[in-house]
């Protein structure tokens, strides 16, 4: 859970899984929609991905991207058992 929670510490992270949220991007996608390298963006994506935060699919020579809910669903989970009724 470590892991998440730094993924989930960057700003540039919460916006890249804004935009996975919306729908399956690659890489060129995702990058478009910052002002940052390309090298950047990559680290920020190997980040998500070793969180588990986002999976990647080949497709072709590209990666599409894709946010994975599951380890979202389990983060909350964990809140949820730290707030008293």
């Amino acid at each position: 859970m470590n892991k998440v929670f730094k993924a989930l510490n960057d700003d540039t992270r919460r916006q890249m899984l804004h935009l996975l949220r919306e729908k399956d991007l690659t890489a060129g996608a995702i990058a478009e929609h910052f002002n940052i390298s390309k090298p950047s963006i990559s680290h920020h994506l190997d980040l998500l991905k070793q969180a588990d935060l986002v999976v990647g699919n080949r497709k072709g020579q590209f990666i599409i991207y894709s946010i994975n809910t599951t380890v979202l669903d389990e983060v909350l989970a964990w809140i949820m058992t730290l707030k008293k009724s």
